[in-house]
């Protein structure tokens, strides 16, 4: 991967890393230990499972990948965590065929629900992997973004048929059904951040000196705390806890 690219990814994750490392310290000072259990759902490659685990946390990564995992176990051992991190081939579907109930302080939701035929029985599923007090950090597409997307592209047809009919972008969502999604499972909904605000829109030859890159960081960072940007944002990020 060229350094372009890594650091095109990091802005990415920028904003969602940094609130998912505050909320590791907040569950780890109330749970009293600085270990705390990971469970990354859809976890892939190990774009975060692997920071997580080199801060000293035990990661489990359920993945459907075989190719995905077999990237994250190299990972890991390119990192020298390898102990601290499991990786298992599955989905939400079979979860608790390789990890237990209620076993986790942490569950890592991020690109599922726009993946599987029943979202809220998906969340069901990861809600009932959480230990009580635990933390739930869901990354889900975001629907008003995904229509400016589309527009953008020059997909105008579909843009519009999105602003009348939901369901013309599936597996699409807003803020208030994620949130809903949350109180059906029984987490009490937190924090909601706005991800991606400016760094799919802006051209990459934007952003190719450090300078240029550092202040479009700021900038999402920033925005990512303002209600009235999330309409924009690609992404949407909350944190529940139980």
């Amino acid at each position: 991967m060229s350094d372009q690219m890594r650091r095109r990814s990091s802005m990415r994750t920028a904003v969602v890393w940094q609130v998912l490392r505050a909320a590791l310290d907040r569950r780890a000072a109330a749970a009293g230990r600085d270990v705390l259990d990971v469970l990354d759902t859809g976890g892939g490659t190990g774009n975060f499972a692997v920071p997580l685990a080199r801060l000293g946390h035990r990661v489990t990564v359920v993945d459907p990948s075989p190719d995905a995992l077999a990237a994250l176990v190299r990972r890991a051992d390119e990192a020298g965590v390898t102990d601290l991190v499991k990786a298992y081939q599955g989905d939400t579907q079979n979860l608790f065929d390789v990890v237990d109930r209620e076993s986790a302080d942490i569950v890592v939701c991020h690109g599922v629900l726009e993946v599987v035929d029943a979202p809220g029985e998906a969340l069901d599923t990861v809600a009932a992997a959480l230990r009580g007090g635990g933390t739930l950090s869901l990354l889900a597409a975001n629907r008003t973004g995904a229509v400016l997307a589309r527009a953008l592209a020059g997909h105008f047809a579909q843009a519009a048929a999105a602003l009348s009919d939901p369901a013309a972008l599936p597996r699409r969502f807003s803020v208030d059904e994620l949130t809903a999604l949350l109180v059906k499972v029984g987490l009490q909904p937190g924090p909601v951040h706005a991800v991606r605000v400016f760094s799919d829109l802006v051209p990459g030859v934007l952003v190719d000196d450090p300078a240029s890159f550092d202040a479009l960081l700021d900038l999402e960072k920033a925005a990512a705390e303002l209600p009235e940007y999330r309409s924009l944002a690609t992404q949407i990020h909350l944190l529940a806890e139980k």
